[in-house]
């Protein structure tokens, strides 16, 4: 557990959130029919500099689980600046404790979480290995001896869900791994988080090639993987400063929406900034905001906050 002046921050905070915060109470449907999802994307400058930060986000979902019903958090990479830098290792594991055993969350090395000359996520696995989740129920497993792909569950409103976590320009045999992987659960909808994937403006091409890496690049994710596994119906990634949208449509002919989401360019990290996806079944709708715990308040910005249409009624489509 975190020490005794974290204990005493984080009460401190909770006290002061509690009557800060605003849910949308005209979009706020029957609670056991709605659900959330947070994106925590980059926290590298918050485990460098404004370790407070981070834990605000992570304090923030912690105090909101109930109220929002958060079944799953998401990091989308980039968690620490440096990646030789303990200390900054210690800033994000303490940031990230305040949720275990409370809110199931995935974990995604990006570029800046390993020496990206023979991908040494060392660091990462020390604090981020498969040992730390192995008594969760949540935790499906990874590929290899390390935590750098890894997948996890989670239910809501009657719906099974997995999480597929891919290192940074994934390899080829990580994208055959995360084929097979959504291939056994045809009956769980997918998300795949990796750390480079869209830009603003549409699919990376070139992330692999720039950190001279033998991996795949967003648009070849896409050809590879993405399109060709009818479960998978969302892909979200950081990496790049600002947000980005867009839905294509999969071999299956089902709708898939791939997201950015990173504010790391912004005031003290990024005012930590991050991303609610409000799952609503009776709806068929998906509610994306940004909020920040660290500023207490919503980006009413229609690049920030904004609804998505997906289907929840009816089955799974099925490949071919």
């Amino acid at each position: 557990m975190f020490d005794r002046h974290l204990r005493i921050a984080a009460l401190t905070y909770l006290v002061a959130l509690s009557s800060t915060y605003l849910a949308f109470a005209d979009q706020k449907p029957d609670r056991e029919e709605s659900f959330t999802v947070v994106l925590l994307p980059d926290t590298q400058f918050y485990s460098q500099k404004f370790p407070d930060n981070y834990i605000a986000q992570t304090l923030w979902i912690r105090q909101q689980r109930e109220k929002d019903n958060i079944k799953f958090a998401i990091h989308l990479g980039d968690i620490v600046q440096n990646p030789t830098n303990q200390p900054e290792w210690e800033n994000a594991h303490r940031a990230m404790e305040v949720l275990d055993g409370v809110v199931p969350y995935s974990m995604v090395p990006g570029n800046h979480d390993m020496v990206v000359t023979g991908r040494d996520s060392s660091l990462y696995n020390k604090y981020f290995s498969p040992a730390r989740y192995r008594d969760r129920k949540w935790y499906g497993g990874h590929m290899g001896e390390s935590n750098d792909n890894n997948y996890c569950f989670f239910e809501a409103a009657g719906l099974k869900f997995m999480v597929i976590s891919l290192e940074f320009a994934p390899r080829d045999e990580t994208l055959a791994w995360a084929a097979e992987v959504a291939k056994k659960h045809p009956d769980h909808r997918v998300i795949v988080a990796t750390h480079c994937y869209m830009r603003p403006n549409g699919r990376d091409t070139g992330c692999a090639r720039q950190y001279k890496l033998e991996g795949n690049s967003g648009e070849q994710m896409w050809q590879k993987l993405i399109r060709k596994q009818p479960n998978i119906f969302l892909v979200v990634s950081g990496h790049v400063l600002g947000v980005g949208l867009q839905k294509s449509t999969n071999d299956a002919g089902g709708k898939v929406i791939e997201m950015l989401t990173d504010y790391q360019g912004l005031p003290n990290g990024g005012d930590g900034w991050l991303r609610t996806l409000r799952f609503v079944p009776a709806e068929n709708k998906i509610y994306v905001r940004a909020y920040s715990p660290v500023l207490k308040k919503i980006n009413e910005d229609r690049q920030h906050t904004y609804t998505l249409d997906y289907e929840m009624k009816r089955p799974l489509r099925k490949a071919g």
